[in-house]
């Protein structure tokens, strides 16, 4: 019997990537969007459902979930994966601004999680996989809403494995590092107010410096193997990183102290 994979985000960039690379392996796949009727990369087939989903709309989560149940018969992996990142100086983000960004980020991502645990506690398995980042580990200058989510999933997935093996689930991180997504475009909510004189060189060397960090960025696909590691390796591995440069600045996170780190950072950027 083939499996059922169930992905939010699925419109571009790392959703759309693994929604054709499990496909291509042979799954079923409910690929979940906001605007479902824009949506062209993915062939027509009887082993694909696009559907719509907002993770700020509940309802549209559980009629999504409900959906691809019916279409299906059941649904073996969830993978977190919508979300942007909200980069700027905090005091330049309304509380508009501030909400949305944890809303879809981790709200998000715990309603849609909360409405397919009951699926999963039935059938005695079922493995969520979400969608951190190196920036769940370590921080940018400018991002502290961002990292403030991704910090976030990391917390709330290493909690949650407790919960879900008490019936057979998993639950596992991926943490992409520099992907070549749209995330520098539609994906990314940069904030700044001129008026702040304190913080604009600081925003002005970070936005010069982050397509340097971009500039050698793997492709989704990349990321979207990853993913398909983690749902069919059958262990009970938590965390993946993804991309070179996610794994050496893991690891040299992990080696250095933190003012050692921060020194690093600021020269990097020139700040």
């Amino acid at each position: 019997m083939k499996k059922t994979i169930f992905i939010t985000g699925a419109s571009s960039g790392i959703g759309a990537a693994t929604a054709q690379l499990f496909l291509n392996r042979g799954w079923n796949v409910i690929a979940t969007m906001r605007s479902p009727e824009k949506q062209t990369a993915l062939i027509d087939s009887d082993q694909v459902l696009v559907t719509r989903l907002d993770v700020l709309d509940p309802t549209s989560i559980a009629s999504a979930v409900n959906e691809g149940i019916e279409r299906f018969g059941g649904i073996d992996v969830l993978l977190n994966n919508a979300g942007y990142g909200a980069y700027g100086i905090l005091e330049s983000f309304s509380r508009e601004q501030i909400i949305r960004q944890f809303n879809t980020n981790v709200i998000g991502l715990l309603d849609v999680t909360k409405a397919i645990l009951p699926h999963f506690r039935k059938n005695r398995n079922g493995i969520i996989i979400n969608i951190s980042s190196i920036g769940g580990k370590m921080t940018f200058p400018l991002g502290t809403l961002y990292h403030g989510t991704k910090f976030a999933v990391e917390g709330i997935s290493e909690a949650l494995s407790f919960e879900v093996e008490q019936f057979g689930g998993k639950v596992k991180i991926v943490e992409p590092g520099a992907i070549a997504t749209d995330f520098g475009g539609r994906s990314l909510d940069f904030s700044n107010d001129e008026s702040l004189q304190e913080y604009q060189h600081i925003a002005r060397k970070i936005l010069e410096g982050m397509p340097q960090f971009f500039k050698d960025a793997s492709p989704a696909n990349v990321v979207a193997e990853v993913i398909f590691e983690a749902a069919t390796d059958g262990t009970n591995q938590l965390r993946y990183t993804a991309g070179e440069d996610a794994k050496a600045i893991v690891a040299q996170r992990r080696e250095l102290d933190d003012a050692t780190f921060f020194a690093g950072m600021k020269a990097q950027f020139g700040i």
